[in-house]
Protein backbone atom coordinates (compact mmCIF):
# COMPACT_ATOMS: atom_id res chain seq x y z
CA UNK A 1 0.00 0.00 0.00
CA UNK A 2 1.39 3.40 -0.94
CA UNK A 3 0.35 7.01 -0.34
CA UNK A 4 1.23 9.95 -2.55
CA UNK A 5 3.24 12.82 -1.02
CA UNK A 6 3.17 16.49 -2.02
CA UNK A 7 6.55 16.15 -3.74
CA UNK A 8 5.59 13.28 -5.95
CA UNK A 9 7.55 10.80 -3.84
CA UNK A 10 5.95 7.67 -2.54
CA UNK A 11 5.94 6.44 1.04
CA UNK A 12 6.06 2.68 1.32
CA UNK A 13 3.93 1.85 4.34
CA UNK A 14 5.52 -1.57 4.64
CA UNK A 15 9.01 -0.09 4.92
CA UNK A 16 7.76 2.48 7.42
CA UNK A 17 6.43 -0.22 9.73
CA UNK A 18 9.53 -2.34 9.22
CA UNK A 19 11.60 0.64 10.37
CA UNK A 20 9.29 1.13 13.35
CA UNK A 21 9.56 -2.57 14.16
CA UNK A 22 13.37 -2.43 14.01
CA UNK A 23 13.41 0.58 16.34
CA UNK A 24 11.00 -0.92 18.90
CA UNK A 25 12.51 -4.42 18.90
CA UNK A 26 16.05 -3.00 19.11
CA UNK A 27 15.23 -0.77 22.09
CA UNK A 28 13.38 -3.61 23.83
CA UNK A 29 16.24 -6.05 23.18
CA UNK A 30 18.90 -3.64 24.44
CA UNK A 31 16.91 -2.70 27.56
CA UNK A 32 16.16 -6.34 28.41
CA UNK A 33 19.81 -7.29 27.73
CA UNK A 34 21.08 -4.60 30.12
CA UNK A 35 18.45 -5.42 32.75
CA UNK A 36 19.36 -9.09 32.57
CA UNK A 37 23.07 -8.32 32.79
CA UNK A 38 22.60 -5.96 35.74
CA UNK A 39 20.26 -8.28 37.66
CA UNK A 40 22.58 -11.24 37.13
CA UNK A 41 25.63 -9.25 38.23
CA UNK A 42 23.75 -8.12 41.35
CA UNK A 43 23.27 -11.77 42.30
CA UNK A 44 26.82 -12.78 41.38
CA UNK A 45 28.50 -9.84 43.12
CA UNK A 46 26.22 -8.62 45.92
CA UNK A 47 27.31 -5.41 47.62
CA UNK A 48 27.54 -6.02 51.37
CA UNK A 49 26.50 -2.41 51.99
CA UNK A 50 23.07 -3.20 50.56
CA UNK A 51 22.81 -6.85 51.54
CA UNK A 52 21.99 -9.12 54.45
CA UNK A 53 23.62 -12.48 54.96
CA UNK A 54 20.89 -15.05 55.14
CA UNK A 55 19.64 -18.53 54.51
CA UNK A 56 16.75 -19.44 52.29
CA UNK A 57 15.20 -18.99 48.91
CA UNK A 58 12.61 -16.54 47.70
CA UNK A 59 11.18 -16.96 44.22
CA UNK A 60 10.83 -13.18 43.81
CA UNK A 61 14.61 -12.76 44.15
CA UNK A 62 14.92 -13.90 40.54
CA UNK A 63 11.78 -12.31 39.11
CA UNK A 64 13.75 -9.52 37.45
CA UNK A 65 16.11 -12.04 35.84
CA UNK A 66 13.25 -14.21 34.61
CA UNK A 67 11.32 -11.28 33.14
CA UNK A 68 14.36 -9.85 31.35
CA UNK A 69 15.41 -13.29 30.14
CA UNK A 70 11.98 -14.07 28.69
CA UNK A 71 11.80 -10.66 27.00
CA UNK A 72 15.26 -11.01 25.49
CA UNK A 73 14.68 -14.57 24.25
CA UNK A 74 11.56 -13.44 22.37
CA UNK A 75 12.43 -9.93 21.18
CA UNK A 76 16.04 -10.47 20.06
CA UNK A 77 15.17 -13.07 17.36
CA UNK A 78 12.28 -10.80 16.33
CA UNK A 79 14.77 -7.93 15.95
CA UNK A 80 17.07 -10.08 13.81
CA UNK A 81 14.18 -11.20 11.62
CA UNK A 82 12.78 -7.71 11.09
CA UNK A 83 16.29 -6.34 10.48
CA UNK A 84 16.82 -8.97 7.79
CA UNK A 85 13.74 -7.85 5.85
CA UNK A 86 14.56 -4.19 6.52
CA UNK A 87 18.06 -4.59 5.07
CA UNK A 88 16.70 -6.59 2.16
CA UNK A 89 14.24 -3.80 1.34
CA UNK A 90 16.88 -1.08 1.81
CA UNK A 91 19.12 -2.69 -0.84
CA UNK A 92 16.59 -1.83 -3.52
CA UNK A 93 16.07 1.61 -4.95
CA UNK A 94 13.88 3.57 -2.57
CA UNK A 95 11.83 6.71 -2.96
CA UNK A 96 12.93 9.94 -1.34
CA UNK A 97 10.47 9.60 1.55
CA UNK A 98 11.66 6.06 2.28
CA UNK A 99 15.23 7.35 2.42
CA UNK A 100 14.10 9.95 4.95
CA UNK A 101 12.41 7.29 7.06
CA UNK A 102 15.59 5.21 6.99
CA UNK A 103 17.80 8.15 7.99
CA UNK A 104 15.41 9.27 10.74
CA UNK A 105 15.43 5.77 12.23
CA UNK A 106 19.23 5.56 12.11
CA UNK A 107 19.69 9.03 13.56
CA UNK A 108 17.30 8.24 16.43
CA UNK A 109 19.28 5.08 17.22
CA UNK A 110 22.60 6.96 17.04
CA UNK A 111 21.23 9.70 19.28
CA UNK A 112 20.06 7.20 21.89
CA UNK A 113 23.39 5.32 21.72
CA UNK A 114 25.34 8.55 22.22
CA UNK A 115 23.07 9.51 25.10
CA UNK A 116 23.68 6.15 26.77
CA UNK A 117 27.46 6.55 26.43
CA UNK A 118 27.39 10.03 27.98
CA UNK A 119 25.14 8.93 30.86
CA UNK A 120 27.36 5.89 31.36
CA UNK A 121 30.46 8.04 31.72
CA UNK A 122 28.69 10.49 34.06
CA UNK A 123 27.56 7.59 36.25
CA UNK A 124 31.09 6.19 36.32
CA UNK A 125 32.52 9.51 37.52
CA UNK A 126 29.75 9.95 40.09
CA UNK A 127 30.33 6.53 41.65
CA UNK A 128 34.09 7.02 41.50
CA UNK A 129 34.02 10.26 43.52
CA UNK A 130 31.63 8.66 46.05
CA UNK A 131 33.98 5.71 46.59
CA UNK A 132 31.46 3.10 45.43
CA UNK A 133 33.53 1.49 42.70
CA UNK A 134 33.00 -2.29 42.87
CA UNK A 135 33.66 -5.14 40.46
CA UNK A 136 30.04 -5.44 39.46
CA UNK A 137 29.74 -1.68 38.90
CA UNK A 138 32.76 -1.72 36.59
CA UNK A 139 31.25 -4.68 34.71
CA UNK A 140 27.95 -2.81 34.36
CA UNK A 141 29.68 0.27 32.98
CA UNK A 142 31.74 -1.78 30.53
CA UNK A 143 28.73 -3.78 29.33
CA UNK A 144 26.67 -0.63 28.80
CA UNK A 145 29.53 1.05 26.98
CA UNK A 146 30.17 -1.96 24.75
CA UNK A 147 26.50 -2.36 23.81
CA UNK A 148 26.04 1.36 23.07
CA UNK A 149 29.19 1.48 20.93
CA UNK A 150 28.31 -1.80 19.19
CA UNK A 151 24.86 -0.54 18.19
CA UNK A 152 26.18 2.91 17.28
CA UNK A 153 29.02 1.63 15.09
CA UNK A 154 26.71 -0.76 13.23
CA UNK A 155 24.25 1.96 12.30
CA UNK A 156 27.04 4.36 11.37
CA UNK A 157 28.08 1.71 8.85
CA UNK A 158 24.47 1.57 7.66
CA UNK A 159 24.35 5.34 7.31
CA UNK A 160 27.60 5.45 5.32
CA UNK A 161 26.60 2.41 3.23
CA UNK A 162 29.63 0.42 4.29
CA UNK A 163 29.07 -3.12 3.09
CA UNK A 164 31.88 -5.19 4.63
CA UNK A 165 34.10 -5.33 7.71
CA UNK A 166 37.23 -7.48 7.55
CA UNK A 167 35.86 -9.17 4.44
CA UNK A 168 32.50 -10.09 6.01
CA UNK A 169 29.15 -8.43 5.28
CA UNK A 170 28.34 -5.91 8.01
CA UNK A 171 24.87 -7.35 8.65
CA UNK A 172 26.03 -10.97 8.99
CA UNK A 173 29.04 -10.03 11.12
CA UNK A 174 26.92 -7.93 13.49
CA UNK A 175 24.19 -10.58 13.72
CA UNK A 176 26.72 -13.27 14.63
CA UNK A 177 28.50 -11.12 17.23
CA UNK A 178 25.28 -9.94 18.87
CA UNK A 179 23.90 -13.49 18.93
CA UNK A 180 27.05 -14.72 20.65
CA UNK A 181 26.76 -11.94 23.27
CA UNK A 182 23.12 -12.75 23.93
CA UNK A 183 23.82 -16.50 24.12
CA UNK A 184 26.68 -15.99 26.59
CA UNK A 185 24.50 -13.77 28.79
CA UNK A 186 21.63 -16.27 28.72
CA UNK A 187 24.00 -19.09 29.73
CA UNK A 188 25.49 -16.93 32.50
CA UNK A 189 22.04 -16.01 33.84
CA UNK A 190 21.01 -19.68 33.97
CA UNK A 191 24.31 -20.44 35.73
CA UNK A 192 23.48 -17.87 38.42
CA UNK A 193 19.74 -18.56 38.65
CA UNK A 194 19.80 -22.28 38.02
CA UNK A 195 17.98 -24.37 35.44
CA UNK A 196 14.15 -24.41 35.31
CA UNK A 197 14.22 -27.84 36.99
CA UNK A 198 16.50 -26.53 39.75
CA UNK A 199 14.26 -23.48 40.21
CA UNK A 200 11.25 -25.73 40.64
CA UNK A 201 13.05 -27.82 43.25
CA UNK A 202 13.96 -24.70 45.20
CA UNK A 203 10.37 -23.48 45.03
CA UNK A 204 9.15 -26.84 46.31
CA UNK A 205 11.59 -26.59 49.21
CA UNK A 206 10.38 -23.04 49.83
CA UNK A 207 6.85 -24.44 50.06
CA UNK A 208 8.03 -27.09 52.52
CA UNK A 209 9.60 -24.47 54.78
CA UNK A 210 6.38 -22.45 54.68
CA UNK A 211 4.33 -25.55 55.55
CA UNK A 212 6.64 -26.45 58.45
CA UNK A 213 6.35 -22.92 59.78
CA UNK A 214 2.58 -23.19 59.61
CA UNK A 215 2.64 -26.53 61.44
CA UNK A 216 5.04 -25.14 64.05
CA UNK A 217 2.74 -22.18 64.70
CA UNK A 218 -0.22 -24.56 65.05
CA UNK A 219 1.71 -26.68 67.57
CA UNK A 220 2.59 -23.59 69.62
CA UNK A 221 -1.03 -22.40 69.51
CA UNK A 222 -2.20 -25.88 70.58
CA UNK A 223 0.14 -25.72 73.55
CA UNK A 224 -1.04 -22.26 74.52
CA UNK A 225 -4.66 -23.36 74.32
CA UNK A 226 -4.38 -26.77 76.07
CA UNK A 227 -1.03 -26.62 77.89
CA UNK A 228 0.11 -29.85 76.27
CA UNK A 229 1.66 -30.86 72.99
CA UNK A 230 -0.36 -32.76 70.39
CA UNK A 231 0.50 -36.43 70.15
CA UNK A 232 0.07 -36.52 66.37
CA UNK A 233 -0.29 -33.87 63.69
CA UNK A 234 -3.88 -34.91 63.00
CA UNK A 235 -4.88 -33.32 66.31
CA UNK A 236 -4.02 -29.90 64.86
CA UNK A 237 -6.78 -30.01 62.26
CA UNK A 238 -9.65 -27.84 63.42
CA UNK A 239 -12.75 -27.22 61.28
CA UNK A 240 -13.77 -24.28 63.50
CA UNK A 241 -10.52 -22.36 63.11
CA UNK A 242 -10.17 -23.53 59.51
CA UNK A 243 -6.70 -24.99 60.00
CA UNK A 244 -5.95 -28.03 57.88
CA UNK A 245 -2.71 -29.95 57.91
CA UNK A 246 -0.69 -29.05 54.77
CA UNK A 247 0.57 -32.03 52.74
CA UNK A 248 4.05 -32.21 51.27
CA UNK A 249 3.88 -30.80 47.68
CA UNK A 250 5.20 -34.16 46.44
CA UNK A 251 3.07 -36.39 48.64
CA UNK A 252 2.27 -38.54 45.58
CA UNK A 253 5.90 -39.67 45.69
CA UNK A 254 5.54 -40.74 49.31
CA UNK A 255 7.00 -37.62 50.97
CA UNK A 256 5.30 -36.62 54.22
CA UNK A 257 5.88 -34.17 57.05
CA UNK A 258 6.91 -35.93 60.25
CA UNK A 259 6.24 -34.88 63.83
CA UNK A 260 7.59 -36.35 67.07
CA UNK A 261 7.11 -35.32 70.69
CA UNK A 262 10.26 -35.46 72.77
CA UNK A 263 10.97 -34.62 76.42
CA UNK A 264 9.18 -31.74 78.08
CA UNK A 265 8.01 -29.12 75.61
CA UNK A 266 10.40 -30.23 72.89
CA UNK A 267 9.12 -31.51 69.59
CA UNK A 268 10.63 -32.32 66.21
CA UNK A 269 9.48 -31.57 62.67
CA UNK A 270 10.96 -33.39 59.68
CA UNK A 271 10.71 -33.09 55.92
CA UNK A 272 12.56 -34.33 52.85
CA UNK A 273 14.16 -31.55 50.80
CA UNK A 274 15.27 -31.63 47.18
CA UNK A 275 18.28 -29.30 47.50
CA UNK A 276 20.41 -27.67 50.21
CA UNK A 277 19.12 -24.32 51.38
CA UNK A 278 20.84 -21.40 49.58
CA UNK A 279 23.13 -19.29 51.74
CA UNK A 280 24.95 -16.02 51.23
CA UNK A 281 24.63 -12.27 50.87
CA UNK A 282 21.28 -11.16 49.52
CA UNK A 283 20.49 -7.60 48.54
CA UNK A 284 17.36 -5.69 49.42
CA UNK A 285 15.94 -8.75 51.16
CA UNK A 286 14.37 -8.70 54.60
CA UNK A 287 13.07 -11.93 56.02
CA UNK A 288 12.50 -10.64 59.51
CA UNK A 289 9.03 -10.68 61.01
CA UNK A 290 7.80 -9.62 64.41
CA UNK A 291 4.70 -11.57 65.48
CA UNK A 292 2.70 -9.88 68.20
CA UNK A 293 2.51 -11.76 71.50
CA UNK A 294 0.66 -9.97 74.27
CA UNK A 295 2.33 -6.64 74.87
CA UNK A 296 5.64 -7.40 73.20
CA UNK A 297 7.05 -8.35 69.86
CA UNK A 298 9.19 -11.42 69.37
CA UNK A 299 11.95 -11.27 66.75
CA UNK A 300 11.80 -14.17 64.36
CA UNK A 301 14.52 -15.01 61.90
CA UNK A 302 13.55 -16.97 58.85
CA UNK A 303 16.07 -17.57 57.84
CA UNK A 304 18.05 -14.48 58.93
CA UNK A 305 21.58 -14.39 60.25
CA UNK A 306 22.50 -12.96 62.65
CA UNK A 307 19.42 -11.76 64.52
CA UNK A 308 18.42 -11.19 68.12
CA UNK A 309 15.53 -13.01 69.72
CA UNK A 310 14.29 -16.46 68.84
CA UNK A 311 16.35 -18.09 66.11
CA UNK A 312 14.13 -20.25 63.91
CA UNK A 313 16.63 -21.03 61.19
CA UNK A 314 15.48 -23.66 58.77
CA UNK A 315 18.93 -24.45 57.43
CA UNK A 316 18.94 -27.84 55.73
CA UNK A 317 20.79 -30.06 53.29
CA UNK A 318 19.28 -32.21 50.56
CA UNK A 319 17.33 -35.19 51.86
CA UNK A 320 15.52 -35.82 55.13
CA UNK A 321 16.13 -33.06 57.70
CA UNK A 322 14.66 -32.66 61.18
CA UNK A 323 14.23 -29.45 63.17
CA UNK A 324 14.07 -29.64 66.95
CA UNK A 325 12.02 -26.98 68.69
CA UNK A 326 11.49 -26.27 72.39
CA UNK A 327 8.64 -24.03 73.50
CA UNK A 328 9.73 -21.33 75.95
CA UNK A 329 6.92 -20.69 78.43
CA UNK A 330 8.07 -17.12 78.98
CA UNK A 331 7.83 -16.31 75.31
CA UNK A 332 4.75 -18.44 74.57
CA UNK A 333 2.75 -18.51 77.84
CA UNK A 334 -0.56 -20.41 78.02
CA UNK A 335 -3.61 -18.31 77.25
CA UNK A 336 -5.56 -17.18 80.31
CA UNK A 337 -8.70 -19.23 80.73
CA UNK A 338 -10.85 -16.10 80.79
CA UNK A 339 -9.47 -15.10 77.38
CA UNK A 340 -10.33 -18.55 76.05
CA UNK A 341 -13.93 -18.21 77.23
CA UNK A 342 -14.29 -14.85 75.54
Amino acid sequence: METQTNHGSKLNIGFFFLSLGVLISLITSVVSFLNLAFSTLDKRFPDVLNATYGYGYNTYDYESIRTSLATLIIFFPVFLLISYFWNKFAKHKMHHVDELVKKWMIYIILFLSSLVVVIDLVTLVRYFVSGEITNRFIYKVLITLVIALFVGVYYVFELTNRKKVYGLPVGISSAVKSSVLVLLLVIFSFYIMGSPASQRQLRLDERRISDLQSIQSAVINYWQQKEKLPITLTELSNPLSGFTLPPDPEFQKGFVYEYKVKEGLTFELCATFAKPIPKGWRENTNYYAEPYLGEKYIAVSYPGYPVSGTNESWDHEAGRTCFERTIDKDIYPPYPKADIVR
